[in-house]
């Protein structure tokens, strides 16, 4: 074979060398000014309403399981460097722009322009409006990217440094599923890549996958209640209203576990069946009436065993209603228009941080964008499948591997709102959306480096060129 060495002078290589200095520096220079910017437009970060309650807990030093209390402790810890919403909006921001610079820069050593197109990425609408939003399905989904860019740069160093870089990106990926304990069935592809971060192989994941569910699944309770002793508030029966709403829509027969008076009756078979979000029936007028019974002091029901068996029940005698009911939401959640950013928190007149000048244009820009496909988890599912078709026959490279890994992890994400699904808003797809725009410049560069490899072809210089 013959060698760049052979086939460029000295001093051509010296000029490669000092091309990839400049774009290094430029690149530097790119990442740095868009965290800037971040900041600019988003300060100080806009604390949700899921996120106002996992900060009051963490003020408190008391703990649910409703919201994540792993998010409740980190709060808590960088709170004093700057309270309030900055402290997390500002750990987000930089994990976001840090996996992007530096999947821009593994990028960058193959080839030039590549990793200076990586960060424009990033500024696509559907993962940067969320930037400033303090939710735990971004801070999930921006923790997740960090962990697989941590593992990709991990090949590029010696054993001892890899180990560790290797050992914090599983560490992450863990976090991840406090974070959102739904994450567990999407974990193990990703932790699976954590941990031989050089080929992704079929076979191993597969092996691997159940025992690594099983582990991480049992990390949440042992976390939750057994270090921080969170109260238990059964946020997994959610489902279970949802479900029996669905069922009960569907199969035109009462599911729940109580009697109905005639009107709320047909309320359930008709008006409160809203298959973009559970708490319809929890908040939305006039069917509050469900949530009210099911919780009434001299008779919970929610909660207990009662409604578990309630839905065994329903999925055994009405099996293709509980699918139609899922499906339903699928759709709505994939392929129609959802909520994408909480835009009414702002419209009131004393709201300050919706009409701050360098927000505003995002906000305008997101009016026009929310209703269009590039606000559809469907078309990101399909990016994240595509990109991994492209990566696949390079899943032995470092490069390929990654691809393979993140979009598959974004893609079962995402499917597993099927069963898992209580709501359709467009965060839900978050990490998919990550994963798509992260695989695709991994993607491409392992094609690059095939082709750089080839025998007799000097194509890996040009493409550092």
């Amino acid at each position: 074979m013959v060698t760049a060495s052979q086939l460029y002078p000295k001093w051509h290589r010296t000029r490669v060398r000092q091309t990839r200095g400049y774009a290094t520096c430029a690149l530097a220079v790119i990442v740095t000014a868009a965290f800037a910017l971040t900041v600019l437009v988003f300060y100080p970060g806009y604390i949700t309403v899921d996120a106002s309650y996992v900060y009051a807990e963490a003020r408190a030093w008391h703990f649910g399981d409703w919201q994540s209390p792993a998010m409740g402790i980190l709060w808590r810890l960088i709170d004093p460097l700057a309270p309030g919403a900055l402290s997390m909006f500002a750990l987000t921001a930089l994990l976001y722009w840090a996996s992007f610079g530096l999947l821009a820069l593994l990028a960058l050593r193959k080839a030039v322009w590549l990793g200076l197109l990586t960060p424009l990425l990033a500024f696509a609408p559907p993962a940067f409006f969320f930037t400033g939003m303090i939710w735990r399905d971004v801070q999930f989904a921006a923790i997740w990217l960090f962990a697989a860019v941590l593992a990709f740069a991990a090949t590029e160093f010696a054993r001892r440094v890899r180990l560790g870089l290797q050992a914090l990106a599983l560490g992450l990926v863990a976090y991840g599923v406090l974070l959102r304990p739904n994450a567990v069935i999407a974990a193990p592809v990703l932790a699976t890549y954590a941990t031989w971060p050089t080929r992704f192989e079929l076979k191993r994941a597969a092996m691997v996958y159940l025992p690594a569910a099983a582990v991480l699944a049992a990390l949440v309770p042992l976390v939750y209640y057994g270090l921080l002793g969170a109260q238990r508030q059964n946020p997994l029966h959610s489902i279970l209203v949802f479900d029996l709403g669905g069922i009960t829509h569907f199969s035109a027969e009462n599911q729940f576990p109580v009697q109905w008076s005639p009107d709320e009756t047909a309320l359930l078979k008709t008006t409160c069946y809203d298959p973009a979000r559970w708490d319809t029936l929890w908040h939305m007028p006039p069917c509050p009436f469900v949530m009210h019974r099911l919780e009434r002091s001299d008779d919970v029901i929610f909660g207990t065993p009662r409604l578990t068996r309630a839905w065994w029940q329903a999925l055994a005698t009405h099996p293709f209603a509980y699918l139609a009911h899922r499906a339903t939401f699928m759709w709505q959640f994939l392929a129609r228009s959802n909520l994408v950013l909480p835009v009414w928190d702002w419209s009131a007149p004393d709201s300050t941080y919706g009409h701050r000048p360098y927000l505003r244009p995002v906000l305008k820009l997101h009016e026009k964008l929310e209703q269009t496909l590039l606000f559809r988890p469907g078309i990101w599912l399909l990016g994240c499948i595509a990109v991994g078709v492209l990566a696949w026959r390079f899943r032995d490279t470092p490069s390929g591997a990654f691809a393979v890994a993140v979009t598959s992890c974004g893609a079962v994400y995402v499917i597993s709102f099927f069963p898992l699904g209580v709501a359709a808003d467009f965060r839900y797809a978050y990490w998919c959306v990550l994963a798509t725009l992260a695989g695709l410049p991994a993607a491409v560069l392992a094609r690059c480096r095939s082709d750089a490899g080839s025998p007799g072809d000097a194509r890996e210089l040009h493409a550092s060129a």
